[in-house]
């Protein structure tokens, strides 16, 4: 949804209060007249779209061994896991979705907190392994290319939608948290050594492109 410029005259009043809802919600005075104007002509901005994905997916995930937070307004949710390894690390997944297309699509920051050499050492060994496996199982499912990075003890990869397929908020949402879920699940066992193979690694995505609403 394009926006453009437009000029208003209100009341001081109107305006002092507008402002001081938009401070406790985090937002600017733009930002919270656009939704409240939507609201009225019951229609759904972007930025609802994505909170509302965000809602699913705290009610899919949130209570599931993750801890997670949205910000109200913004494009991103966190979840947070802890890694059964020495020191207990941290794992946080970040969901930024993007406000512009008609899909939600956005990418997933997987963010490792840790100063252990080995621990990151295997964690670039691991994503390297995922990279390879995603691209030879990806490569004729997804509409668009997936990206992938990883420096300084964050992985990044992008969303990208199934050919032929568009996704309603739910299924987005079931998608990204089914995603997260399976991602965990590998990389936890990984390096715990409960995969004691790439085979078993595998199977385990396999049974995810087979099972889930993929993303």
């Amino acid at each position: 949804m394009q926006k453009s410029l437009y000029s208003l005259i209100l009341m001081d009043d109107v305006v002092r209060e507008i402002d001081a809802i938009a401070r406790k919600q985090n937002t600017n005075r733009s930002n919270l007249i656009n939704q409240i104007l939507a609201e009225y002509v019951s229609m759904v901005t972007p930025e609802q779209r994505i909170y509302n994905i965000f809602s699913c997916i705290d009610n899919l995930l949130g209570h599931n061994a993750f801890d997670s937070y949205i910000e109200p307004h913004e494009r991103t949710m966190s979840l947070k896991s802890s890694l059964n390894y020495r020191y207990r690390p941290t794992i946080r997944y970040l969901v930024e979705l993007y406000r512009t297309g008609e899909n939600a699509s956005g990418e997933l920051k997987i963010i490792f907190r840790t100063q252990s050499q080995e621990l990151l050492f295997r964690l670039a060994e691991f994503f390297e392994l995922w990279t390879k496996m995603e691209k030879i199982y990806l490569k004729d499912y997804s509409a668009q290319t997936i990206n992938y990075s990883f420096e300084n003890g964050k992985f990044t990869r992008t969303f990208a939608m199934p050919r032929d397929r568009v996704y309603d908020n739910e299924e987005t949402a079931r998608a990204i948290s089914d995603y997260i879920r399976m991602f965990d699940d590998i990389v936890k066992g990984y390096l715990t050594g409960a995969y004691m193979s790439f085979a078993e690694m595998e199977n385990r995505y396999l049974n995810y492109l087979n099972g889930s609403v993929v993303i």
